[in-house]
């Protein structure tokens, strides 16, 4: 539930124009060494920060809507560990700034870690009695490759 809110929030009028500030604010107070990192990021979103923002939202209420409804869950698990990493990336500026006193890391990493254990779960027990995968690989027999990591 908590990509699906995330996702909606994205589609607010006025979310483009603070989405550029995002990316550009996470690389302050970055080490030098990662500055062309987001210097990159907030050049390429700036020239349509509209298109990146609709993206993730919609890439984020999709992984939602597969996590409830239990579709395509390998699939769904290793996007949203991507997707976890991308976030952490840039808006989350790595969970820095870094310095004497950080002890947080950030949340993006966190849920890749939630989306890894996710996988080695449904690849140790196999299909969920209750997702719609199960139904469907009833069906379709190429499904499974989508839906299941073993």
């Amino acid at each position: 539930m908590v990509w699906l809110v995330d996702g909606a929030l994205k589609f607010q009028p006025g979310m483009p124009s603070q989405f550029s500030g995002m990316i550009a604010q996470a690389g302050e107070g970055q080490p030098a060494w990662l500055e062309p990192w987001f210097t990159f990021w907030s050049k390429l979103v700036a020239v349509n920060p509209a298109f990146f923002v609709y993206l993730v939202g919609f890439l984020e209420v999709a992984l939602a809507a597969s996590l409830i409804l239990g579709v395509a869950r390998k699939t769904a698990y290793i996007g949203g560990m991507g997707l976890s990493l991308l976030i952490w990336r840039l808006p989350e500026g790595f969970g820095g700034p870094y310095g004497p006193s950080s002890t947080d890391v950030g949340t993006g990493i966190i849920y890749a870690f939630v989306f890894l254990l996710l996988l080695l779960i449904n690849t140790t027990y196999g299909t969920s009695e209750l997702s719609l995968d199960r139904v469907i690989e009833k069906r379709i027999n190429w499904w499974r490759r989508v839906a299941q990591a073993r």
